[in-house]
Parts: structure tokens; sequence; C-alpha cells
């Protein structure tokens, strides 16, 4: 019997600088979401394999947190110039294994060489501090490394989610696990390579492939010392309590119902296009996603406008598909349960196809108009290139739905009004906030976050304040001069 040949050779797990077969008794099959073909396999791994790579982490980390930081980061400038050079093959794997259209992919590689930018600065940031606190007496802070630490990375970045964690905690001195989605495991082999041909010392970053027992055995190894965790709000909350149970730090970012409010004296065009790329960019799978808009007044005008864009928006052209069967199925449910429950279907995206890529899983753009806060739609992430509108008379009426929901990633207002925004800006319960910008994130040195379920954990993963996640203070006393005069403190 002929054997059929997959794509991509079976992953495998990454330590101490190899790639090594593993034991695992467990594999998956990885389908490209684009055509719904298997592409690879992946081991899902258990104890034993993260065992071998932590052993392997903690067997780096004296040499390279004794590394001078200067020195490290000449590493990670390296490491840019390859990303740089190989973005075609970075983003045709993530547009692969993803299913974002090849501009979506090679923004997401963009991002993660800002990433990367932004850790080479770490030399300037974490200098330290130094004072004579009393004659003779000095006193000094340093930012020391925690050891081994570990990032647990969703399937919606494989790319850019991983540079969140690895060139920060890598730089600051610590080695690393990282775990990626078990559904799209082929960037993180590449990153590896290339961080290898940089000069990365072996064992610095060590890669295992699994599911929910390599998160479990992540949150409970006594000699990791802290986890970050990107994906939905409810594992978000089980991996937070697990390590911090554990007595690890761990800051772990969930989902998000992200409020678009809209008011009449918004610009037409401008709200349009970007409500329609906030709503099906990377095709709605993204804790940004404007994935409601609450309508203030009459704004029937900007509706159409929003409509008009989103027929612009072609499943196969610049929309890609979603990340698999049941989670088409599970979007298109919502529609379904709207539409029935009284909400009005202005544009469907429902049953989408694509000529040659029939058995891929594509959501066309969706605009779901008249949508009550009772609705399921209105209330859970549905993840998908949806857009659900509601409509209230007043900005208090549209802040309030806004602040009723349990998440707090982000929230966003359209308006001409100054006092408008600034009202919004000061009273929508979100940690990113954007003002006539339908995907507020923050670039580097800003960290990314959001408030209420959609983070778990102080801190931050991302930007200048990730820096007190990733180390602790030495605070270090001297004196070498017995003849001056004693006091309280000498």
């Amino acid at each position: 019997m002929e054997v059929e040949t997959l794509k991509y050779p079976a992953v495998r797990n990454y330590v101490a600088g190899q790639f090594v077969e593993s034991s695992a008794p467990r594999s998956l099959d990885v389908f490209s979401p684009l055509s719904g073909a298997v592409i690879s396999t992946v081991p899902l791994s258990g104890m034993p394999a993260l065992n071998q790579a932590v052993e392997a982490a903690k067997a780096a980390f004296p040499a390279w947190s004794a590394m001078p930081v200067k020195e490290r980061v000449q590493i990670f400038y390296r490491y840019k110039t390859l990303l740089e050079r190989d973005m075609k093959q970075l983003a045709d794997l993530v547009q692969e294994e993803n299913g974002k259209t090849y501009d979506e992919a090679r923004a997401e590689v963009e991002k993660a060489i800002e990433l990367t930018e932004f850790a080479c600065s770490m030399p300037q940031l974490i200098q330290g501090e130094f004072l004579e606190v009393s004659k003779g007496v000095e006193a000094r802070v340093e930012r020391k490394p925690l050891g081994v630490v570990a990032s647990i990375a969703p399937f919606n970045f494989p790319n850019m989610v991983p540079h969140w964690t690895i060139p920060n905690a890598l730089v600051l001195g610590n080695t690393m696990i990282l775990k990626p989605s078990e559904v799209v495991p082929l960037s993180a082999g590449r990153i590896a390579e290339l961080l290898k041909e940089a000069g990365l010392p072996d064992g610095v970053l060590n890669i295992v492939h699994g599911d929910r027992e390599i998160v479990e055995s992540i949150c409970d190894h006594p000699d990791i010392e802290a986890v970050s965790f990107v994906g939905s709000t409810a594992i978000a909350k089980v991996v937070y309590i697990r390590a911090t149970s554990n007595l690890k730090r761990c800051v772990a970012l969930g989902g998000a119902k992200n409020h678009l409010m809209v008011l009449p004296d918004a610009h037409p065009e401008m709200t349009a296009s970007n409500v329609a790329a906030s709503m099906s960019g990377c095709a709605g799978q993204r804790c940004m996603a404007g994935s409601t808009m609450v309508g203030v007044g009459a704004v029937d005008g900007i509706v159409a406008k929003i409509v008009e864009e989103a027929r612009k928006i072609v499943p196969g052209q610049n929309l890609g598909s979603v990340i698999s069967k049941e989670a088409k199925e599970r979007i298109e449910k919502h529609i379904t349960e709207a539409e029935a429950a009284g909400a009005k279907v202005l544009l469907d995206g429902r049953n989408a196809r694509v000529e040659g890529q029939e058995d891929g899983y594509y959501v066309g753009a969706t605009v779901v108009d008249y949508v009550t806060p009772d609705m399921r739609i209105a209330q859970e992430e549905v993840f998908g290139p949806v857009l659900a509108i509601m409509r209230t008379n007043t900005l208090d009426e549209a802040i309030a739905i806004e602040n009723a929901n349990p998440y707090g990633n982000a929230a966003a207002v359209f308006t001409s009004s100054g006092s408008s925004a600034r009202y919004v800006m000061d009273h929508a319960n979100a940690g990113m906030i954007g003002v006539n910008i339908g995907v507020p994130v923050p670039r580097e040195p800003f960290s990314f976050g959001g408030w209420n379920d959609s983070k778990f954990g102080a801190c931050d993963i991302t930007g200048k304040s990730s820096i007190e996640f990733w180390t602790q203070l030495k605070k270090t006393t001297t004196k070498w001069n017995p003849e001056s005069r004693v006091n309280w403190m000498s």
C-alpha cells in the first residue's frame, strides 16, 4: 500500500538546539484551513518530553544569564536580519497553517520584526539604579532573570505571538520553553532554526508540542518560574489559577468582545472602512476584532457604507479562512441563531465557497443589524468575520452596553467630537481604547493587554512593562570605608 507523502515533515520537539523524535503515544494531523488538506502531523507530548526540555533550559541558564545583556542583544540584531531575509518563507508558513491572506501573514512577520527590534533596546531600559545613600554607603538595584520560563501561544498568530515573549524574555537572560498551538505548529520550528543560525546557544529556547496535557504539565513543573499564556478566556483562567497555585508568576491573556461605538458625526468613509477591516481582518480571529458595533442615534447612512465596504471583502482574495471546520460551523450557527431571534442579516457570509478550495474553511464577511444585548451573538466571542450591530439613542447607553460585557480588551469610538471621544476614553471599561481606529493595538514600547476577563495577572508580556514580568530585582548595599562615622544606615 502506498503511503501518502505530506507537504511538510512530521513536526518534532526542539530540545538543546536539536529537533528530537517524540516518544509521545499520541499525535494529531495538521490541516491547512485554506484547503482542508492534511499537511503534517504534530506529537502530543507529555511530562517526559517537558522534563527533557526543562533540563536543557536549566543547563543553558547559567552561561546565558551571565552573558552581558549587550552581548545577548547582538544575537537578536542578527536574528532580525534573518527574519527580513526569510520574510516570504515565514509568511507562506503562516498562511498555510493558519489560513490568513498572504498580506496578513506578511504583516504578522513584520510585527515580529518590530518586537525583535524593541528587545534590542533592552540595554538602554534596564540600566538599574545607583545611589550613595549615606557617607561611604552605596546602594545598587539590578534586574536579574527568573530562570526557566514558559510561553504558551495560540493558533491565531503563529509567528507574532511567540515574538511577544521570546525576544524580551531571552534578552533579559531567561531560558524558555515554548508551547505552540498544536493546530499551527510549523512556524515555531522555523523560528528556532533562525535563532540558532543567529547564534542563540543551545538550550536557551526549547519547543515542546502538545495539547491540554502539556499545558497542565507546564503549570505544574517545579522548575518553571513563570508562565505566559494567550488564548481563550476560559482556558486563561484555568492556566492562571493552576500556575499561580504552584507559586509561579503568570500572565494569561484571554478573549474579548470589543465594542465600536459609532456616533452620527463620525466621518462616514473613514468609519466604514475601519469598522469593516476591524471585524474581518485575519478572518475576525483576533482578540482585537471589532466584533460589535453600537450605533448611537441616526447612523443608517454609515451602516449602509459599512455593508458596502464589507461586500468588497471576498473569501479567497482579501479574506482568509477560519481555522477549522468546527470553527466555521460555530460561527455560522451564531449568525443563524441571531437571525432566528429577530436580528436582520444585511450581508450573509454563510456557506462561502472558494473555487479550487471547496474544502477550505471559509466564512464570508457578515453584517447583522438590530442585535439586542440578550442575544448570544452579542455576548460571546464569535471569532469570525462577523459584525453584530446594536442600536442606542445616547452615548451613555452605548457605554453601558460596553461596560456590561465581562471582557475588557478594547473599545473604540468613531466621532468628530473631541469631547465625545474624551468621554469614551474616560468611561469605557477596557484596557485599550481607539478613537477613529478600529483596531487600537499599541506599538512598541507600549504593551498589549486588556482588563477584566481579557487578562489575568499583573504586569505584561510585551512592551516596556514586560521587563517587570520577566525579571526580578537584586538590591546590593556596600561599604568600603571603615573610617566613616557609623549611623543607623551603616
